[in-house]
């Protein structure tokens, strides 16, 4: 296909400010909705890095898609922007698994592709995180191995810190991340879920999900490409039953 120079250059304005920021709005938005060709060049500069573009409202939105795209936030800069003292690897594993479960109370542990409610409060939120990990718990430390050999995810590192985590301060009403609860560090990743306009604190420590965090779901967080299968691992888990 041929492109004008000033196609070229429309196109290369769009990305050079949309990958920035991550974001435009305004003229930006209606030359890429309006130019097919223009469009089309703005799509292919993203591909060639492993993102993707799209719109929700009045924005355009550009969010990596891979680990190794250049715009993906690194380990190191998530430690040292949203966590405190001393940070391991583990807790951004952690982070991970914990906004997967997240979403999924929205989905019906991602059975739906439309969401399912309207908010969760922190505490539900909470309940599902350990709920999830003391299944993980019960599994014996030998298939837990082959399961992290299958998916690839340190699921022992997870474990460990989530047990460790001190939860004698669960129903405090005021918690940060200066305390080192379960709950406060769900308000660290609650942070960074607000940062990356995914989550909006409604008052009353409820949440709800953001239409750029609908589009990402429905679009990419369902497949497998993505998620190398972890959604189904964590969600195919029964709760051992309690014995009588």
């Amino acid at each position: 296909m041929d492109y004008s120079q000033e196609e070229v250059m429309m196109a290369f304005q769009i990305y050079a400010k949309i990958s920035r920021k991550g974001y435009s709005e305004a003229d930006e938005l209606r030359v890429y909705l309006a130019e097919d060709k223009v469009r089309g060049l703005v799509d292919q500069f993203a591909r060639e890095v492993d993102c993707t573009i799209f719109s929700v409202g009045e924005r355009l939105y550009f969010v990596p898609l891979a680990m190794n795209s250049p715009f993906h936030i690194s380990n190191d800069t998530l430690k040292k922007t949203f966590f405190t003292g001393k940070t391991v690897n583990a807790d951004i594993y952690f982070m991970y698994v914990t906004i997967i479960i997240l979403f999924g109370e929205f989905y019906d542990s991602y059975q739906t592709t439309e969401a399912t409610r309207d908010f969760i409060s922190m505490t539900d939120w909470l309940l599902q995180v350990n709920e999830r990990l003391e299944t993980l718990q019960a599994i014996g430390k030998e298939d837990l191995k082959e399961l992290e050999k299958e998916y690839e995810y340190n699921w022992s590192a997870i474990i460990e810190k989530w047990s460790d985590l001190d939860d004698l301060k669960e129903t405090a009403k005021a918690q940060t991340g200066r305390t080192i609860s379960r709950l406060s560090f769900l308000h660290t990743v609650k942070r960074f879920l607000e940062a990356q306009e995914l989550v909006q604190d409604i008052g009353n420590d409820e949440l709800q999900l953001t239409e750029k965090a609908k589009v990402i779901i429905q679009r990419y967080y369902m497949e497998l490409e993505y998620n190398r299968g972890i959604l189904e691992f964590i969600y195919s888990m029964e709760r051992p039953k309690e014995e009588a």
